[in-house]
């Protein structure tokens, strides 16, 4: 009552005439659910796009395990590892980067469709609407990767040497990768603000980071100018840290590393997003 009355004194005009509590915003906690919830409404609200945003992650794992696992040379491979159980880790982080770069588009959507210059003049924080984005697409990002992995498993006979648990440290791996390349491609949307821009430019990014890895074959059977690429690609070791939980291999610093790098992209793409996402419209 004390906050409520100090609040209408605020707002009493000069005349005497009494004013009314002012609203000022619901708390962090509810601010960032509705937010979230909305950007997941968003998301699902067509079902046909729904449904094709869940089919492409099994369409890439059934061409590349059928394919480049007719074609693979079990020489090449680490003795006694399947094909599919070599892929599949490498797909979780493959899927979920074509997946995080839809982050930064649909950021760019809500700027041109003015729903981002209605949260302006709302008392929310404007921040929490990058956090509810980042958010959303990491739920969308889990929901194609387990999708993934049970087509794997009921379809391809997906069965790593880690079993449940390993693949579902891959699984909680891969989900914190993909969350930094979220923040990442949420930064580029606030700084650039163009749809055609970010598109091109995650389809430039993409598919290097995708094939220029050790994701689909071992780096010993890559070009050695590929190799060389590979060995700086990020990817690489997301893969590698992956697959190591997956097949129960030793982890080493594979995890700790991706782990390491991953935090910096988030703390980096933050900072830059928030500082960008304030920038005026017109800016």
């Amino acid at each position: 009552m004390a906050i409520q009355e100090r609040a209408v004194k605020e707002v009493a005009v000069d005349t005497g005439t009494p004013a009314g509590p002012v609203w000022r915003g619901a708390g962090l906690g509810t601010q960032l659910w509705v937010l979230t919830a909305r950007q997941i409404r968003s998301m699902y609200g067509d079902r046909r796009l729904a449904l094709f945003s869940l089919m492409q992650p099994v369409i890439m794992l059934l061409l590349l395990s059928e394919i480049f696992g007719s074609m693979a040379d079990p020489a090449d491979f680490p003795q006694g590892v399947r094909y599919i159980d070599y892929v599949v880790p490498a797909l979780l982080v493959t899927t979920g980067i074509g997946s995080a770069q839809g982050a930064g588009v649909g950021l760019v959507r809500d700027m041109d469709n003015g729903m981002v210059a209605r949260f302006r003049v709302l008392p929310a924080r404007l921040f929490l609407v990058l956090v509810a984005r980042s958010l959303a697409d990491l739920v969308r990002v889990f929901t194609e990767l387990v999708v993934l992995v049970a087509v794997g498993v009921v379809l391809l006979d997906f069965r790593p040497a880690g079993g449940v648990w390993g693949t579902s440290a891959a699984l909680l791996l891969t989900l914190f990768v993909i969350w930094s390349l979220i923040w990442g491609f949420i930064a580029l949307a606030a700084w650039l603000r163009s749809v055609e821009v970010m598109s091109s430019l995650a389809v430039l990014v993409m598919f290097p980071l995708m094939f220029a890895s050790s994701a689909f074959v071992p780096l010993d059977a890559l070009p050695e100018w590929l190799r060389s690429v590979a060995h700086l690609n990020p990817v690489t070791y997301a893969v590698d840290s992956a697959r190591r939980l997956a097949l129960d291999w030793d982890p080493g610093w594979s995890v700790p590393g991706a782990l390491l790098t991953s935090t910096a992209l988030m703390a980096v793409g933050m900072y830059v997003a928030g500082r960008s996402f304030r920038r005026p419209p017109n800016e």
